[in-house]
């Protein structure tokens, strides 16, 4: 989904649901908004206690990544799948691409190694194993960000930057996947919905407010008090070829507000955030995971938002949670200029794959 869209450019969807997608209807005045379906229309209690979206890397695949790791040069932006061998783990990430692509749209990987690599040496692994399922999406200048606590404001420093509780988002690229270094002295959950459910259940109880969902929304990059800062897009959209994209960061929707030209928000904007924020938080479509070292989770962030919970950090800064966030794109496998090209990738649909390998 692409940013800073014309307003007079966007519309919304309309349509009757169809086996793994849409099949688009347009009522003259009157939006419909159907429900979508598929295999990323999931709800906690499905996966809760379940193993098949996790990949425990076994000693062969672990010996693979430092081997890797150890092989590559001295520039992590040098690592690419070609560069980073992985005979035995590579066809794995295959799936857990597949997995990502046309499956749930979301996979916890186990036991990468990095009690036995260096900070840089993390950084190559996960650059290196993200090339394995997708091209690596540029976050500004660098290819990944740190995530730690730089003791920012959390109402207007972006996310990876504060200890603060983190509401239900999706990043602007096809995929974001985390490597946990090491996790928080306390809290630092991480807690996942899938969209589609989330969205099904608005069309289906409220079908009023989720015409809202395709209208213009105003979004903050944080990146200054500029115009520069602000740029408008709907919260959903339908995908090329079946699906749903969802969009979606209320404390981003919240500080876009201060922008000088920005409108209030509707009575019936306001309405919808609220039902939304009501139904992430819901347990029935909430699965909640805590990410221990070694972890790696991928998202696909077309069709699950993610949040975390606010955490304290260890007094000794050599223990303090640290994270490293990729952003890939799954249409393409070379490195993408921005996460804006990025998530304009029709990659992925909720077509039948299969399953993840353990």
């Amino acid at each position: 989904m692409g940013e800073g869209l014309p307003l007079s450019a966007m519309t919304g969807c309309a349509g009757l649901p169809v086996e793994g997608g849409w099949t688009g209807r347009k009522v003259v005045g009157v939006m419909v908004v159907a429900q979508v379906t598929g295999p990323g229309e999931w709800l906690a209690d499905e996966v809760r206690g379940r193993d098949e979206w996790k990949v425990w890397l076994t000693e062969e695949h672990r010996r693979e990544v430092l081997a890797a790791v150890r092989a590559a040069g001295p520039s992590p932006a040098e690592v690419s799948e070609e560069g980073f061998r992985l005979p035995a783990l590579g066809p794995v990430l295959r799936e857990v691409r597949a997995e990502l692509v046309g499956g749930r749209g979301f996979v916890l990987v186990r036991g990468v190694p990095v009690e036995e690599m260096s900070e840089h040496e993390c950084a190559v692994a996960a650059l290196g194993l993200g090339c394995h399922v997708g091209g690596v999406v540029a976050q500004g200048e660098t290819l990944l960000k740190h995530v730690r606590d730089t003791g920012a404001d959390p109402a207007r420093a972006r996310s990876f930057e504060h200890s603060g509780r983190l509401g239900y988002h999706s990043d602007p690229s096809d995929v974001v996947a985390l490597l946990c270094v090491r996790p928080a002295m306390s809290g630092g959950a991480s807690a996942i919905v899938g969209s589609v459910a989330v969205h099904n259940e608005v069309a289906r109880t409220r079908p009023d407010l989720a015409e809202v969902l395709y209208q213009p929304w105003w979004h903050d990059r944080r990146t200054g008090d500029g115009p520069d800062s602000f740029y408008a897009q709907p919260i959903c959209v339908a995908r090329d070829g079946g699906g749903l994209s969802m969009a979606y960061g209320p404390d981003y929707l919240r500080s876009a507000q201060r922008g000088a030209e920005v409108p209030p928000f509707s009575a019936a904007q306001r309405e919808v955030m609220e039902l939304l924020d009501r139904l992430t938080n819901d347990a029935r479509f909430a699965l909640t995971m805590e990410l221990r070292t070694g972890d790696m989770q991928f998202l696909n962030n077309h069709v699950v938002l993610h949040s975390r919970t606010a955490y304290a950090d260890h007094p000794d800064p050599a223990r303090r949670r640290h994270l490293l966030r990729l952003w890939l794109a799954t249409g393409r496998g070379e490195v993408q200029p921005s996460a804006r090209s990025a998530r304009s990738s029709s990659a992925a649909s909720t077509r039948s794959l299969s399953p993840v390998v353990r």
